[in-house]
């Protein structure tokens, strides 16, 4: 049976990714060798970074100014990098705090400067995405999370600043298209839209680097890895092999463009389906709801009934569908690389469900 992939992460790539990404591991390039073999030095790797990087550049508009770094140890290592690199002792940077994520970033920076939270929604159990709120022009930056994997919710517009954004992208970087002019940073694991785990890619424009005081070891210096190319020392290769293969067919897909236009179709029809069906609900502000992560729970009357719809999801090949521990119910990520087919089989299932327990 084909499967529906809905996980959160690891998820999803596309399935010419993975045939291109299995001939690799074998035998790249006729050469005899996996690729996995292969040094980082070496000729082939060189001209497999070179095109990721021009291809990222390309697929999101990038200026000179912003360089692509590929590095390691999640977006959870970059909540304390930015800081580390970017804010002294006696600065202040801004956070919007909406969701897991950004709450642990917070506690991270707070080691390196001081922190102002700006907004939360962490009363309401992180269901909507604060709106109400001042940047001040005194702060280093204004930290947001663009998309909350575990509530659900997603910036559809970013805020106007007078200091740099600094955004951790993670679960939906390279879904639709947007301005990098504002942001000073942006940074995200791969293991949502772009590859497997194992490589972060950190975009960073020129005048966040080099500005704090404190010594900077060279690991964790964005200045290190911008002068060699992210080749300091071994990065994580095939992980980087494998993301080039997914911008090559995000750019033949029509770009970020083309990625919008799939993932609004899929959230049209999975929340039209939502609000219609008399058994499920969603779990966030309608206008928050995020086209990446789609959270529903059952209605109360029909509380009872989640285990068995989780169990008809998987006898029906549909992985991933539990929520996260926190909110409960469903959970159906719908990365670039899900097809509308497994939406529509999700929903279908929804259907046929009510009609035989409602």
């Amino acid at each position: 049976m084909k499967k529906h992939n809905f996980s959160a992460g690891p998820a999803i790539l596309p399935a010419s990714v993975l045939k291109e990404a299995g001939r690799a591991a074998a035998n790249y390039q006729g050469m005899g060798l996996s690729l996995l073999e292969l040094s980082h030095r070496g000729p082939e790797f060189t001209a497999i970074i070179e095109e990721a990087n021009a291809l990222m550049r390309e697929i999101i508009g990038l200026p000179e100014e912003y360089h692509v770094l590929w590095l390691t140890g999640g977006a959870s290592t970059q909540f304390y990098m930015v800081p580390f690199n970017v804010l002294n002792e006696d600065e202040t940077a801004a956070y919007i705090e909406t969701g897991v994520w950004a709450n642990k970033a917070i506690k991270e920076a707070r080691y390196f400067g001081n922190v102002e939270i700006l907004a939360s929604s962490k009363e309401e159990n992180y269901t909507y995405i604060p709106k109400k709120f001042r940047v001040p022009k005194n702060t280093r930056y204004l930290h947001i999370t663009s998309n909350n994997t575990i509530y659900g919710t997603q910036l559809h517009k970013f805020p106007k600043s007078p200091v740099p954004l600094v955004c951790d992208m993670s679960s939906d970087f390279l879904s639709r298209p947007f301005d990098p002019a504002p942001f000073g940073i942006i940074y995200a694991g791969a293991q949502k839209n772009l590859g497997p785990a194992g490589a972060t890619v950190v975009i960073v424009r020129d005048d966040m680097l080099g500005t704090v005081r404190r010594h900077l070891p060279s690991m964790l210096d964005y200045r290190t890895f911008v002068k060699e190319n992210s080749l300091y020392n071994t990065p994580p290769v095939f992980p980087i092999y494998v993301s080039m293969l997914t911008l090559r067919w995000i750019k033949k897909s029509g770009g970020l463009k083309g990625m919008q236009r799939r993932n609004r179709a899929k959230g049209s029809i999975l929340y039209q389906e939502i609000d219609r069906n008399p058994l499920f609900r969603g779990t966030v502000a309608k206008e928050d709801r995020s086209l990446m992560n789609v959270c529903f729970v059952m209605e109360d009357a029909y509380a009872g009934l989640e285990k068995d719809f989780l169990k008809e999801t998987e006898v029906n090949g549909m992985v991933g569908l539990k929520g996260h521990r926190s909110v409960g119910g469903f959970r159906a990520s719908t990365y670039n690389a899900l097809p509308k087919a497994s939406v529509q089989a999700l929903v279908d299932l929804m259907q046929d469900f009510a009609r035989r327990k409602g």
